[in-house]
């Protein structure tokens, strides 16, 4: 069996409340960062603002994200596949609603990621095994 690996960029992206943003996209279960595949010739950084612009219709700059971290992990709706995902971290400046492929949105409370708390069991790999680990590490 041949694993694919699809390079991703993703976001955390924080409210005015310190809570964190998921989606989902139609026809699947699992929650997860917005972002999505690069494109032929984009930079992680383009391909997360062009996906941010077409799932939630948000706009950033560059300057908006810092980057939390480059992690592996199994792809939550792609069997056989894994994602090697640029994070950043970026401040919502406004509401959005999904658009495009997206389905659903949630938010996750500061207050759901303290330590000891279980983690929802419906979130991508990614997100359950590496990102919120380094993001509460992050937020310290």
């Amino acid at each position: 069996m041949t694993l694919v690996t699809l390079s991703i960029a993703a976001a955390c992206l924080l409210d005015d409340s310190g809570r964190l943003l998921l989606v989902r996209k139609r026809g699947t279960h699992a929650f997860m960062l917005p972002g999505g595949k690069h494109e032929p010739g984009e930079t992680s950084v383009q391909a997360l603002l062009r996906e941010l612009d077409e799932e939630l219709n948000l706009r950033l700059t560059e300057n908006a994200l810092t980057p939390l971290g480059h992690f592996h992990a199994d792809a939550a709706n792609e069997p056989d596949t894994r994602v090697d995902a640029q994070v950043y971290l970026a401040a919502l400046p406004h509401p959005v609603s999904p658009a495009a492929e997206l389905e659903e949105l949630a938010w996750l409370a500061p207050t759901d990621l303290a330590p000891g708390k279980s983690v929802p069991h419906n979130l991508a790999p990614l997100l359950r095994e590496h990102v919120l680990p380094a993001l509460l590490q992050h937020l310290g």
